[in-house]
């Protein structure tokens, strides 16, 4: 299984910015895939202006009893995840 380094937005000091600045600063700091549960990302930013994977956990909430429900699906595809796209992960 390959590793990943994984950062959540507070670790990255990053709290209180959203879509088109928060994907300015991943793409800043090399990060290649953003993950989010914010559902309205694709209508509210052009996804094509940030050089990296946008993936949205089609999830009712953030618990993270909720959200570990989608990893399976989100690992058995993340070498898949092309940059500039948007992928929506089902459960």
């Amino acid at each position: 299984m390959p590793n990943h380094e994984v950062y959540t937005v507070t670790e990255k000091g990053w709290n209180g910015l959203f879509n088109g600045k928060l994907m300015t600063k991943c793409v800043e700091d090399d990060i290649d895939i953003l993950l989010t549960i914010d559902k309205n990302i694709l209508f509210q930013q052009s996804i094509i202006k940030y050089d990296l994977a946008i993936v949205v956990f089609d999830a009712i909430d953030s618990k993270v009893s909720t959200l570990i429900q989608y990893l399976p699906a989100f690992d058995s595809r993340i070498n898949t995840f092309e940059k500039r796209n948007l992928y929506v992960i089902n459960l």
